[in-house]
């Protein structure tokens, strides 16, 4: 491309005859534009001494020409020489051309007939004459044209022709003596401020935490990007009302003056679905950026060539704001190829799924304000300053926490509180409690409006009034037992920012998207309670359970209560709600026959369950969690049924609960979990039937002495507890059989020796003996320990193993460290292990070493000033860092390995745990490495 596309200096180029133009139009056109801003080159700008070609140069750094076409226009050669340059710019690089035809009418410029014509012949004829011509500027020769033929002559006539009949074909201004010359120029100053858009888009009054945004988004923009020809594409992605938009809106703003053009299309959502919408947009992005008004587009297919040949010569910045379907992306921005190189596109979007793979080259994932921000972005609107008022400070940290870091709610609250009594302000937050702002409500309800499949809408409100900040898994399950689509519906939510799953894999939601899910709840049946589908509101639930008016149209209920307050309810309340799929309880007792609940039950979950055994006229056929914690239950049940739908069953904190159910009557269940149970001495054989099993924790179960031996069979267990189980001594050489197994927590067990079969185990990633206070040696069998024992008199500290010379451990105590720097050197050939640790601090040292080792990546030291407990912190972050990727130098085989921790537990080795864990799925194994860390 020419330079023309590389760099402007100058808005206007000014072309004019000076003998016609100078003293009057064109100095006062120059004069208002430069009073407009705008940047002007004409050729009284040239220097004494300086190159003619200069003005040719100009001509190329000019996004306008103006070209004042006056009668003696024609008359001079370097004019002509200024509007042959000019319209080749126009054809090549499609620089904007404004013809002003002063005191002279188009069709004489068009045909060179008249006064205009007349000019045009005598040049040449005096072409013709000269043996040489001169080019005069201010008296002083600025240079010469020497004799040409006839044949050349002819052929610059015919030239120069064509550009007269170029310019003079364009749309452009005439300036006849009847014509106010004043108001020509207000109108051409008008005119190229349009095509120039120097328009600034209003952001905010007090933009607060926006610069720092922008900056960020603006060093992405900046990267240089190899592939797509340099055109970046960056996704802005984030909830409804964070500031995408404001963001945008700032960066074309600051940003927008680097290209040739420049468009932001607002509210694309919204005018896609207006009529000929589509279009409208297309022919939108033409005129921002080919300042074309007459273009029109007749189909999107059209609208996407055009916009494909005008767009891909030009360096252009363009924002599609509010973007929410794949069709609107491909009509807008169908590809890298469609721009110029250089070229930054920038998308918004509330849906993930619209940038992934490769339609774009960044992201930006929007975070809301934090508290400092927050607050000051409140009290801009509340106060009209950057801070609250001393009598107003606690209460709006009330309202700043309530918005949760959004400016949205933030402008929207603070604006409606301002100048209010606090009496007033204390009202609207009880009110919030209950109904969102309708404003915000508003704008954050186009998320859910924009969900296409009802099945994802109702596991949205469910998640909204139910299951937020419980694991994802098993609200997984529930959601699949109510026939909902869990796994494809909780992608979508949260591809489209309404959930949240955080590291720990729960679910989380912000209060104001969960507030937005209850209120389209509550405005379905603002009066009639009953008619709700969901009842979370305790003061709502109270009065269905006592005035026993629940309908067939609830579907879920929730109602929690302090054990101090527990209530009482006839259990024939519930005998209408014949749809009610979920129940949660807690401080409550039912009275009369358990018949009356719903047949469609998928989740119960009740803490403080008060019966010792679960009624056998309650149906549970259905039953996909149980959750009983902190119940009264002997026994599960009396009579059992067939649960062949249950996946959870947990009964933790259940202290009278004695023996575990036959678990034959719940064959798909997933996870069993029956944490601090003290009177729990019995494990059902029946437990080796539970063949989709994949965790088990019968953590603190105290008076627990053996595990069944069917427990071994299970091959799909992946974890299994048995922390706290004080008189459990002992594990089977069967778990080499558990094929599945990764995690094994034995924590402050009577477990003396861990059995040999562990070596042998595909699958162990994990083994934690925290608590055990003898020796790491007596803890393994003598023919695992053997290995580590010194042959051949060797002085290493690596010893080859008797049976297998081929293969060395490692055996290290507290007080020798140091010789863990030669661990990487015998990694390849390395079985086992053993690092004794005497502190936190040790441990997190020494982990960074074996695990860069593993990945051979070098970390630096850390600063010597730094206190024992920033050293920790640090290591552990660079655990974090370097954990991310285990792989053998050279190799794509990765090691499986196992971490053997006893001794206390600390935040280090959790970190390992969950990283070895990852490192042991879809590896291909080349060597065991047993790690062992004790600590203490």
């Amino acid at each position: 491309m020419s330079s023309y596309s590389d760099k402007k200096i100058y808005d206007v180029f000014l072309s004019f005859r000076g003998e016609d133009a100078r003293s009057s139009l064109t100095s006062h056109l120059y004069d208002a534009l430069r009073r407009a801003g705008i940047t002007v080159f004409r050729d009284n700008d040239l220097q004494r001494g300086e190159s003619i070609y200069t003005i040719l140069r100009s001509i190329e750094e000019s996004r306008i020409a103006i070209i004042i076409l006056s009668k003696n226009y024609a008359y001079s050669r370097w004019c002509l020489e200024e509007l042959d340059k000019i319209m080749e710019c126009n054809r090549t690089n499609g620089q904007i051309v404004l013809p002003v035809f002063f005191d002279v009418d188009p069709s004489e410029v068009r045909h060179q007939t008249g006064e205009f014509g007349k000019a045009f012949q005598n040049l040449f004829s005096k072409i013709n004459e000269n043996s040489e011509f001169l080019l005069q500027f201010n008296s002083e020769v600025l240079f010469s044209y020497p004799r040409e033929d006839i044949k050349q002559s002819e052929e610059k006539l015919v030239k120069w022709r064509e550009a007269l009949r170029q310019a003079a074909s364009l749309a452009g201004f005439v300036i006849l003596n009847s014509r106010n010359e004043s108001e020509a120029i207000k109108d051409i100053v008008e005119n190229v401020e349009k095509l120039l858009d120097k328009t600034i888009l209003f952001i905010a009054t007090n933009p607060v935490g926006v610069e720092s945004r922008v900056n960020d988004i603006i060093q992405l923009l900046d990267r240089d990007i190899q592939k797509s020809h340099d055109v970046l594409l960056l996704g802005m992605w984030g909830m409804g009302g964070v500031g995408k938009t404001t963001i945008a809106k700032a960066i074309y703003n600051k940003f927008g003056c680097k290209f040739e053009g420049r468009s932001f299309l607002a509210n694309i959502r919204e005018v896609w679905e207006e009529n000929a919408g589509q279009a409208k947009l297309q022919e939108q992005l033409l005129s921002d950026i080919c300042k074309e008004m007459t273009t029109k587009v007749p189909s999107v297919e059209y609208g996407k060539m055009t916009l494909k040949d005008r767009l891909c010569h030009k360096r252009v910045l363009i924002i599609l704001d509010d973007v929410n379907t794949l069709e609107q992306l491909n009509a807008l921005c169908g590809s890298h190829k469609w721009f110029g190189s250089g070229s930054r596109i920038i998308i918004t979007t509330r849906d993930m799924n619209l940038l992934r793979g490769s339609r774009v080259d960044q992201l930006y994932p929007m975070k809301g304000m934090d508290e400092s921000e927050s607050i000051e972005l409140f009290s801009w609107h509340a106060f009209k300053q950057a801070s609250p008022t001393k009598d107003f400070a606690e209460i709006s940290r009330n309202v700043v926490e309530y918005s949760g870091g959004l400016p949205l709610a933030l402008e929207v609250l603070g604006s409606y509180l301002f100048d209010r009594e606090v009496t007033e302000w204390k009202s609207v937050i009880d009110k919030l409690k209950r109904i969102p702002n309708d404003q915000v409500h508003k704008k954050l309800k186009i998320s859910y409006d924009s969900l296409s499949d009802d099945t994802v809408k109702e596991i949205f409100l469910d998640i909204a009034c139910f299951f937020i900040g419980m694991d994802r898994n098993d609200v997984m399950l529930i959601l699949n037992g109510c026939g909902l689509f869990a796994e494809i519906g909780l992608s979508i939510l949260v591809e489209r920012c309404l959930v949240i799953v955080d590291y720990n894999n729960i679910l989380r939601m912000h209060h104001l998207l969960r507030d937005m899910g209850r209120e389209i709840v509550r405005e379905k049946s603002p009066e009639e309670l009953e008619e709700r589908c969901r009842l979370w509101f305790p003061e709502d639930v109270l009065h269905i359970l006592s005035e026993q008016t629940g309908t067939k149209a609830i579907k879920g209920l929730t109602l929690k209560l302090p054990r101090a307050n527990a209530k009482c309810f006839s259990s024939e309340a519930f005998k209408k709600m014949t749809k009610l799929r979920l129940l949660q309880l807690a401080g409550v007792k039912l009275d009369g026959d358990f018949k009356y609940l719903s047949r469609n039950l998928r989740w119960l979950s009740w803490n403080g369950f008060p019966l010792r055994y679960i009624p056998a006229n309650f149906y549970r056929e259905k039953l996909v969690s149980i959750e009983l914690v902190n119940s009264n239950v002997k026994l599960v049940w009396k009579k059992a049924q067939m649960m062949e739908n249950l996946k959870i069953l947990n009964l933790s904190h259940s202290h009278c609960l004695t023996h575990t159910p036959d678990f034959s009557y719940m064959p798909n269940l997933e996870k069993l979990v029956l944490k601090d149970c003290p009177m729990l001495s019995e494990v059902s054989p029946s437990i080796g039937d539970l063949s989709e099993i994949l965790l088990i924790d019968f953590e603190d179960c105290v008076s627990l002495r053996s595990l069944p031996r069917s427990i071994y069979k299970l091959t799909s267990l992946k974890t299994l507890i048995l922390s706290g189980c004080l008189k459990i001594d002992k594990l089977d050489g069967g778990l080499e059989d558990m094929e599945s197994l990764t995690t094994l927590i034995a924590n402050n067990t009577a477990i003396t020796r861990v059995p040999f079969s562990v070596v042998r185990s595909k699958s162990i990633g994990y083994i934690s003996l925290c608590g055990y206070e003898g020796f790491a040696s007596d803890v393994f069998p003598s023919i695992i320990w053997s290995w580590m024992s010194p042959t051949n008199k060797l002085t290493s500290p690596f010893h080859a193993f008797s049976a297998m010379s081929s293969l060395v451990s490692l055996n290290v105590p507290s007080s020798s460290s140091h010789e863990l720097s030669s661990f990487s050197n015998e990694l390849p050939r390395l079985q086992i292990l053993s690092v004794e640790c005497s502190s936190e601090l040790q441990l997190s040292q020494n982990a960074a070493i074996i695990l860069d080792a593993l990945h051979a990546t070098n970390y630096k030291e850390l600063e010597p000033t730094a206190t024992t407990s920033q050293q920790v912190s640090n290591m552990t972050s660079r655990l974090i860092q370097c954990c991310n990727q285990v792989q053998v130098p050279g190799s794509k085989q990765s090691f499986q390995s196992i971490l053997i921790q006893m001794g206390m537990n600390c935040q280090v080795t959790d970190i390992l745990k969950e990283k070895i864990l990852q490192m042991s799925t879809g590896v291909v194994v080349v060597c065991s490495l047993i790690i062992v860390f004790q600590i203490g």
